[in-house]
């Protein structure tokens, strides 16, 4: 049986793998009775971690979110991917620089020294920036707009669109009112889908050159794409037409930014929290693009289509007789 700290962290490790666990089953896999379970978790909330009793036919518990960072358990995959991604959030996003640096930091001080080799082997040489080039983003404005995107509130910004940018300077606007749909990465870029209030019609803005405004305005009930979903819309716009006969979708267990960053505009991002996000993407071939999904390194939800779930099944039984050869 595991001592109390390494239990503790046994419980930890499991709690974090997935959202709801039965009481009794966290007994079975830690081999220690249901009241030692209500006790160890008793302790993970005296430590800060936000541990919520579930009712049901079993009950069992959750972690959630709390109002504060209480330390996190990674594995050596996960602390790996955190560490290389915060050597590069420093490439699209402005005003995470030294954020990123003491975060890696950190992460790095109580790495063990396999770990701390492999990530000290990934070398990026930042370049300065003697000026704010157009496509970089500002991380409040991203923040700001994401959150108006959660909350269906009307966003108020300053929009420096293809018009604004040929008048050149004509005095004050008034701010451009949208009802944000999504945010979404496209060829490298983010880009937000919004309901255009005062064109009555749906947009597409470059992130980079919007300027929010605060407050944000009322609450919205959402209104249907005229399209199937976000991706054919995004497609729709810069596309003109789908040079791919496959066409699939699936959710990375990865924030939006990283998975850009893996992407490089060879599909549309569409953020969906700070952990997940829903990627669209072509191929030439339903199992080219099954293992094209599963190359980066994370878990993910196939979404579809159906020619998409089949061939990720017969990929899976090809790699299964592959590896028992």
């Amino acid at each position: 049986m595991l001592e109390t700290s390494a239990r503790l962290l046994a419980l930890l490790s499991l709690l974090q793998a997935r959202r709801d666990w039965p009481g009794q089953t966290l007994a079975d896999r830690l081999e220690v009775s249901p009241r030692t379970v209500r006790r160890d978790v008793d302790r993970l909330r005296e430590l800060g971690y936000p541990v919520q009793a579930t009712r049901g036919p079993e009950g069992g518990y959750r972690l959630d979110a709390g109002s504060e960072l209480p330390p996190l358990l990674f594995d050596d995959d996960q602390a790996v991917a955190v560490a290389v991604a915060l050597q590069t959030a420093t490439m699209s996003v402005q005003g995470v620089e030294e954020a990123a640096l003491r975060a890696l930091a950190t992460v790095r001080q109580v790495m063990p020294a396999r770990l701390r080799h492999r990530v000290d082997a990934l070398r990026v040489t930042r370049v300065p920036k003697s000026t704010w080039r157009e496509g970089d983003i500002d991380a409040e404005h991203l923040l700001t707009i994401g959150a108006a995107v959660r909350a269906r509130e009307v966003l108020r910004f300053d929009y420096a669109g293809r018009r604004e940018m040929a008048e050149g300077p004509g005095g004050q606007r008034p701010p451009r009112r949208a009802e944000p749909h999504s945010l979404v990465t496209w060829g490298g870029r983010w880009y937000l889908v919004g309901f255009d209030l005062d064109r009555a019609d749906w947009r597409t803005y470059r992130v980079d050159r919007m300027v929010p405004r605060t407050p944000n305005g009322p609450r919205f009930t959402p209104r249907a794409l005229p399209a199937p979903d976000v991706a054919a819309f995004i497609a729709s716009k810069f596309e003109g037409h789908d040079p791919y006969p496959c066409r699939g979708t699936a959710v990375l267990h990865a924030p939006a930014a990283a998975a850009n960053d893996w992407i490089r505009g060879q599909g549309v991002v569409e953020d969906e929290g700070p952990d997940r996000c829903r990627v669209t993407a072509g191929s030439w071939s339903w199992t080219g693009l099954a293992a094209w999904f599963g190359m980066f390194g994370v878990e993910f939800e196939l979404v579809g289509p159906d020619e998409l779930r089949a061939a990720s099944a017969e990929l899976a039984a090809r790699f299964a007789r592959a590896t028992a050869a």
